[in-house]
């Protein structure tokens, strides 16, 4: 068994779509980034990477590629799946928590475990997303961005 960890944060600005666990969530801004900027997929895939040693997710999927601009980022997981799949690894679970303000997400959890399942080609019960808030506290806590932390168990087959 193998374990690792990702970490992504970008800040929410006006004219974008918020993204999570590949859910459009209904919010007055979205966050920043390259591709869909989707917090939670990002330090799920940057924790399978990590797990695999297979570096990082701007290794192989660089901002600086207009391939990967405005590209959906469970796009990018299923990539990571192939990936850690070539290795010999099998993905056993992932527990992730997303740090937000706002919006409230308790009504979306269900749908990116589900999405982020289906890219992994494992069950929504291995999938475990929880929020948060960062008590009013930082860049975080004045709802200018997002954040999210994940850690991924993986097994060769």
């Amino acid at each position: 068994m193998r374990i690792g960890i990702g970490y992504d944060i970008h800040p929410l600005v006006k004219g974008r779509l918020l993204v999570l666990g590949g859910v459009k969530v209904p919010f007055e801004r979205g966050l920043l980034g390259h591709s869909d900027a989707d917090v939670l997929v990002h330090a799920v895939i940057d924790a399978l990477l990590g797990a695999a040693a297979l570096k990082d997710i701007g290794t192989h999927f660089p901002d600086s590629d207009p391939q990967y601009e405005g590209i959906s980022s469970i796009v990018l997981l299923k990539r990571v799946r192939d990936m850690i799949h070539s290795q010999c690894f099998i993905v056993e679970n992932i527990d992730a928590t997303i740090i937000a303000e706002e919006p409230k997400l308790a009504a979306y959890i269900d749908e990116m475990r589900r999405n982020i399942g289906d890219a992994l080609d494992i069950a929504k019960e291995q999938v475990s997303v929880k929020a948060t808030t960062s008590a009013a506290l930082g860049f975080l806590g004045r709802g200018e961005g997002i954040a999210a932390h994940a850690v991924a168990l993986i097994e060769r087959r």
